[in-house]
């Protein structure tokens, strides 16, 4: 087999997960980045960015070693994913944001933090995942505090869909897991739902509970700002199933 037969034997099928973005789950803000975080984007890029462009990842390549992979979607400035990647050397980690004022931030900060083990796009994650993530290779997925979109006529942008999380399977290892956090409680139902109704994953608590914070997970601003207003922080974690023959 061929470097370019197992490149693309590890790419997801774009064919089962392509469809028309008609829908999005964020909406691009608008406003230039700031002089500041203009300077940090081009200057820190080279090390820290990661393009679309360059296709299928090699994790040998991109980070000189062999490891798990741990992937993050809607970092917003990045503090806590920083601050997880130092927490955790001997992991890598992958953000994706689509606004470039947090990819900014995210960098500036893990360069001031000597953070090596991390990378990032500034793309749509959903085409990042069918580009350039390889199948079966990230150890665990995370999405914490999506954009809920409370009006119900919105619930269709949620990004937490079954599609979504069939996506998320196709690039998890085996026994590997997708962990979403919420401070919406009928967001956190939303997910539930969604994900008790797959047959490739299992909560790793048991059918329809909520997973406790985990100590590595830092708390981040809006949780911060929930336990303020007296709102409650779900946790959910699920594994992937082991393929039965």
């Amino acid at each position: 087999m061929t470097e370019l037969d197992k490149n693309q034997e590890n790419k997801p099928n774009l064919d089962e997960i392509e469809h028309k973005r008609t829908i999005r789950s964020f909406v691009v803000r608008g406003g230039r980045m700031t002089e500041g975080q203009q300077k940090a984007y081009d200057e820190n890029w080279d090390f820290y960015g990661l393009d679309v462009e360059n296709g299928l990842l090699n994790y040998q390549d991109v980070f000189g070693r062999q490891a798990d992979v741990v992937v993050e979607v809607g970092f917003g400035m990045g503090k806590s994913l920083v601050e997880m990647a130092k927490n955790a050397p001997e992991k890598d980690f992958i953000g994706i944001e689509v606004h470039p004022p947090g990819v900014a931030k995210l960098m500036m900060t893990a360069k001031e933090e000597e953070v090596k083990n991390l990378r990032v796009y500034c793309h749509d994650a959903i085409e990042v995942m069918a580009q350039c993530i390889p199948k079966a290779s990230v150890s665990c997925f995370q999405l914490f505090f999506p954009d809920p979109w409370h009006k119900k006529k919105h619930n269709k942008r949620r990004i937490v869909q079954a599609s979504f999380a069939n996506q998320i399977a196709e690039i998890l290892s085996e026994s590997g897991n997708f962990h979403m956090a919420t401070d919406w409680e009928p967001y956190a139902e939303h997910m539930m739902e969604v994900m008790e109704a797959q047959t490739n994953y299992t909560n790793s608590v048991g059918a329809n509970k909520y997973h406790p914070r985990p100590e590595w997970r830092p708390l981040t601003k809006f949780e911060l700002r929930g336990e303020k207003l007296g709102h409650g922080v779900w946790d959910l974690i699920y594994t992937k199933q082991h393929k039965t023959q």
